[in-house]
């Protein structure tokens, strides 16, 4: 059955790797980001956008089956050097940034039969981490509005969040810049890996689909068991 989902971004990381995936199934695909990516399949629709400005408007289509946020950012400081405008930073990219979109798709996805909205937080939540404050507080709003609006919009439209661990993916290159590196965040995780970005989509393609039409509310967790379980 064929779905119409927007991505919002979709140039590198999880976002590409969703972007492929979908684009390689019987999925309608719009995207919307600040820059075009290389890779952008020809079948999908593509506008530019900016999660951060307010007043940016979206061409949605009329009828929308799914709905991923993923636009993200990674600011690691102590919490004693973190500005304002850091936290202000992280709260209009990761959190205002998807109310935005979410009230605007909202009437489109409420004409869909079965509709779902997946947006991504971080492991940094659920397992307190030094330098992370910035992050894990706007991620953590993200987790709360997953929850109340899975209530508010059930039951035809589904809302669930992906809180993967450390992934592979350029915007945690400087984690992963070398094998000391690599193998050090490795050995924090019980799975001794870390994630990729073909786990993190393939997960994501699960929720936007039928197959998840039981499922929401919930805070899917992608790492590596570094959350819930300690090895001896």
């Amino acid at each position: 059955m064929s779905q119409t989902c927007l991505i919002i971004g979709g140039n590198s990381g999880i976002s590409e790797s969703l972007v492929s995936l979908l684009s390689a199934g019987d999925t309608d695909l719009s995207l919307a980001s600040r820059e075009r990516g290389e890779s952008l399949p020809l079948s999908a629709e593509w506008q530019e956008f900016d999660a951060t400005d307010s007043s940016a408007k979206l061409d949605i289509p009329e009828v929308l089956d799914g709905l991923v946020y993923c636009p993200g950012s990674i600011t690691l400081k102590p919490f004693g050097r973190l500005s304002e405008d850091d936290f202000r930073n992280e709260w209009e990219l990761n959190f205002l940034g998807a109310v935005r979109v979410i009230q605007q798709a909202l009437p489109a996805l409420k004409k869909s039969n079965s509709a779902s909205i997946v947006l991504y937080s971080t492991v940094a939540v659920q397992l307190g981490m030094p330098y992370h404050a910035s992050i894990a507080a706007a991620k953590g709003a993200v987790e709360g509005l997953t929850r109340s609006l899975a209530a508010e919009l059930a039951p035809k439209i589904r809302v669930n969040a992906i809180a993967p661990s450390l992934t592979d993916t350029p915007l945690a290159q400087a984690f992963l810049s070398s094998d000391e590196k690599r193998k050090a965040a490795e050995q924090r995780h019980p799975l001794q890996q870390v994630g990729k970005p073909e786990d993190m989509a393939e997960l994501t393609r699960f929720l936007l689909s039928q197959q998840s039409q039981f499922v929401t509310g919930q805070i899917m967790r992608p790492d590596g068991g570094i959350s819930s379980v300690k090895t001896l």
